[in-house]
C-alpha cells in the first residue's frame, strides 16, 4: 500500500500538455511551408488519393444504383420525348457543323491557302463526377479519371456548352477539378462582341462570375458573350466561357460591377471532358513567360494575382500585377473566332 500510495504522490514525468501542442503547431506550420514552397508532401497526397479512391467509389455507390433504378423506370412517354428532342438538336448541330465547315473552306479559298486548319482540340477524354464539394468558398468536383489516364495538372476541362476549369490535384485513378465559379480560380476572357478583353474571377455560387477589373467606361453590356482570350497557358483562344448578366456603373467608383453566367453545367452535366489542345493550332493556348521570352518549360498556371483581386489568388491570373485599373485587363488574346 506505501508503494501504490507513493507511486501516485510521485509527478509524472514528460512534456506538458502546452508545451506538446507547441511542438505539433510548429510542425503543421513547417510541413504547410513546405508542402507551400516545394510540393514536398505531392507523392503523400497521391498515395492517399490512391487509398482514399476506392472508398469514395463506395460512398458513391447507393446514390448512383439509386439513380440507375429510378432511370431505368423512367416512363417510356418521357424516353420518346427526350429521344426526339436529341434527334432535332443533333440534326441542328449538323447543319451548323456543314455551314461553318462551308466558311472555312471560303475563307480558306480568299486566303489562298490549300489546307483548312485543324481543330485546335487534339482529343479529349470523357469522365464522371463522382463527387462535387460546393460551398461558398469551394467549388469543386471529383471526377473518375487520373494520371493513368494521361491527365495532368493545369488540363483544361470541359461540358455543356463551354469551359468549366481545369484540374486542380491529379491523383492516380481521379481528378479534382477547380470549378469556374470557385473564388480561388481566373480565367482570362474577352468580349466577343469588341475584342475588350479582362480577368472573370469565380464568384462563390454554381455558375456564377465576375469581372472585378473593368473600367466604369468600358464598353460591355448585358447580353454580351464572354470567351477565353487564349492567354494563361490552360484555355484557348475562343472558347465560350460565359454571358453578361449584369453590369453597375456606380459613380463613387471607377470600376463596374459585372456580373457573368458560366455557360459551361457547372452543377448540371455528370459527364465532362479533359482536353488535349494541338501546340501548333493558332488558338492554342499562350503561356505568357514564353511569350515574353521567358522559360518555355514554365507551367501553365500563374501564381501572381491582380493588386485588387480577392483573398486568395486566382489559379489562373495575369503574370503581372496592375496598380491601377487599366483600360482593358492584362491579359488579353487578339482571336475572337471560335476554334
Amino acid at each position: 500500500m506505501n508503494s501504490l500510495s507513493a507511486s501516485r504522490d510521485r509527478p509524472q514525468r514528460g512534456a506538458s500538455p502546452e508545451l506538446r501542442f507547441l511542438g505539433y503547431a510548429l510542425l503543421a506550420l513547417g510541413l504547410m511551408y513546405l508542402d507551400q514552397r516545394g510540393g514536398v508532401l505531392d507523392r503523400v497526397r497521391y498515395g492517399f488519393e490512391a487509398a482514399a479512391y476506392p472508398l469514395r467509389i463506395a460512398l458513391q455507390s447507393p446514390a448512383a444504383a439509386w439513380r440507375w433504378t429510378r432511370e431505368i423506370f423512367e416512363s417510356r412517354a418521357v424516353l420518346q420525348d427526350e429521344n426526339r428532342r436529341l434527334r432535332e438538336a443533333l440534326r441542328a448541330q449538323q447543319l451548323l457543323s456543314m455551314r461553318r465547315e462551308s466558311l472555312e473552306r471560303e475563307n480558306a479559298e480568299l486566303r489562298g491557302l490549300r489546307v483548312k486548319l485543324p481543330s485546335v482540340a487534339e482529343r479529349w477524354l470523357p469522365a464522371q463526377v463522382i463527387a462535387h464539394d460546393s460551398d461558398g468558398q469551394r467549388q469543386r468536383i471529383v471526377v473518375d479519371r487520373g494520371a493513368r489516364n494521361g491527365v495532368f495538372k493545369g488540363q483544361a476541362v470541359v461540358a455543356g456548352d463551354g469551359i468549366i476549369g481545369q484540374s486542380l490535384r491529379v491523383g492516380p485513378w481521379s481528378t479534382e477539378v477547380i470549378l469556374l465559379s470557385d473564388p480561388e480560380h481566373g480565367i482570362p476572357v474577352q468580349v466577343a462582341r469588341n475584342g475588350l478583353r479582362t480577368l472573370a474571377i469565380g464568384a462563390g455560387a454554381a455558375d456564377a462570375l465576375t469581372l472585378p477589373y473593368l473600367p466604369m467606361q468600358s464598353d460591355i453590356k448585358v447580353g454580351d458573350q464572354l470567351v477565353s482570350s487564349g492567354l494563361g497557358g490552360v484555355f484557348p483562344a475562343g472558347y465560350p466561357v460565359a454571358e453578361v448578366v449584369e453590369v453597375r456603373r456606380d459613380g463613387n467608383s471607377p470600376l463596374a460591377q459585372v456580373r457573368a453566367r458560366a455557360k459551361g453545367g457547372i452543377d448540371r452535366d455528370r459527364i465532362v471532358g479533359f482536353v488535349w489542345f494541338d501546340p501548333s493550332h493558332p488558338a492554342k493556348p499562350v503561356d505568357p513567360a514564353a511569350a515574353e521570352g521567358g522559360d518555355p518549360k514554365a507551367t501553365p498556371m500563374a501564381t501572381a494575382a491582380p493588386a485588387t483581386a480577392p483573398t486568395t489568388a486566382p489559379t489562373v491570373a495575369p503574370t503581372t500585377a496592375p496598380t491601377t485599373a487599366p483600360t482593358t485587363a492584362p491579359t488579353a488574346a487578339t482571336s475572337r473566332t471560335a476554334p
